[in-house]
C-alpha cells in the first residue's frame, strides 16, 4: 500500500466520500512502465526490421493497456464510503472503525489502509453495501479519529494503480489503556432497610419471573428486558486515581481495576476531578466510568 500524495490533491473530511472524476487519481505501476517500455521496442523492431507481427503486437500491447487504464478506474469511479457507529475501544490496542462501501456494481480487488495501520483487502465488493471494520492504531485516550484513510486499486491487469484519500470526521471514544497497577480503594456499606433496590435492567431470559419484566420500557416499544436488584447491605468500593502517580498512568490503572471489578460482578463507584459516580455494576455503570477516565482532562 502506498500512501502518495501528489501537491495538487486537496485534503479531502466528512462523513462520507463518493469517488469519481474530481476524487481519484491514476498513474502507471511499475510493471505498467514495464509493459510501455516492451510495446515500445517492440514497435523499434518492428519499424527496423520491417516485420508486420512486431508492429502488431506492439499496437496490441499498447491497446491492452489503454483498455486497462479505463477499466482500472472505472473499478473505483461511482464507489461510496460513508462513516458507520464505532464502538468504544481501548488505547494501545488494533481498533476497528466501521465503514459502510455502497456500490451500484460489484468491485474487484480494493485495498484500505489507515496511516501506519495493516491494509485490509477485499477481493470482491458486491453490488449494495457492504460493510467492513479496518483496523487502525489508537495511541491517546479520548474521542479520536483515525487519520487518513487511502484507498487503491490495480484491478483487472495490474497495469495502473487508482487511488483516493480520505479522513473520516466521525469520532470514536477511546478509553485509556489497560494497565494493572496502584489503585485508591475506599470501602464503604450502604445503608438501607434491608429490602433489594432496583440498579439496571438486562436482557429477559426465558424462565424469569414475569415480575421482573420491566413492562415500562416494554409499553415504549423497547425490547424484552428484566430488572436487576442489588442488596444495599453488600459492600461497595469507591475507587480514585492512586496519589503520586502520573495522571496518565493512574487513569491506566483504573481503567484495568474497573474491567476487573465489572468482569467481578463487584459493586464499586468512581470519584476523578471533582465527579462521583456513586456506587453501581453492570455494563452500563463499566461504561459511565470508562468514559469519565477517557474525557477527563489532561
Amino acid at each position: 500500500m502506498r500512501f502518495v500524495k501528489p501537491p495538487l490533491i486537496r485534503r479531502r473530511e466528512g462523513s462520507e466520500l463518493r469517488l469519481g472524476l474530481r476524487t481519484l487519481y491514476i498513474l502507471p505501476t511499475r510493471f505498467g512502465l514495464l509493459w510501455l517500455a516492451t510495446a515500445g521496442l517492440l514497435y523499434l523492431v518492428g519499424l527496423q526490421m520491417r516485420s508486420n507481427g512486431s508492429l502488431l503486437l506492439s499496437f496490441l500491447l499498447l491497446g491492452l493497456m489503454l483498455l486497462s487504464m479505463h477499466l482500472t478506474h472505472d473499478n473505483l469511479q461511482g464507489l461510496s464510503i460513508k462513516c458507520g457507529d464505532p464502538e468504544p475501544s481501548f488505547a494501545g490496542q488494533t481498533v476497528p472503525y466501521p465503514l459502510l462501501i455502497q456500490s451500484r456494481d460489484p468491485k474487484q480487488r480494493l485495498e484500505l489502509q489507515f496511516r501506519g495501520a495493516d491494509p485490509l483487502v477485499l477481493l470482491r465488493v458486491s453490488a449494495g453495501e457492504t460493510a467492513v471494520d479496518l483496523p487502525w492504531q489508537a495511541m491517546e485516550r479520548g474521542w479520536q479519529t483515525p487519520g487518513r484513510l487511502h484507498i487503491e486499486t490495480t484491478a483487472p491487469l495490474g497495469l495502473f494503480v487508482c487511488w483516493s484519500a480520505w479522513e473520516p470526521s466521525r469520532q470514536q471514544l477511546i478509553y485509556p489503556a489497560r494497565r494493572a497497577g496502584p489503585v485508591a480503594i475506599e470501602h464503604q456499606n450502604l445503608q438501607s432497610d434491608g429490602l433489594e433496590e432496583w440498579q439496571d435492567v438486562k436482557p429477559h431470559r426465558p424462565g424469569e419471573r414475569l415480575a421482573l419484566v420491566d413492562w415500562t420500557s416494554l409499553a415504549k416499544g423497547r425490547r424484552l428486558q428484566s430488572k436487576q436488584f442489588v442488596d444495599p447491605s453488600e459492600q461497595s468500593l469507591m475507587l480514585a486515581p492512586a496519589p503520586g502517580l502520573n495522571r496518565e498512568h493512574a487513569l491506566e490503572h483504573l481503567a484495568h481495576c474497573i474491567w476487573q471489578m465489572h468482569q467481578r460482578g463487584a459493586i464499586y463507584g468512581l470519584r476523578l476531578a471533582g465527579q462521583t459516580l456513586h456506587p453501581l455494576d453492570g455494563a452500563s455503570h463499566r461504561d459511565a466510568c470508562l468514559e469519565l477516565l477517557a474525557t477527563a482532562k489532561r
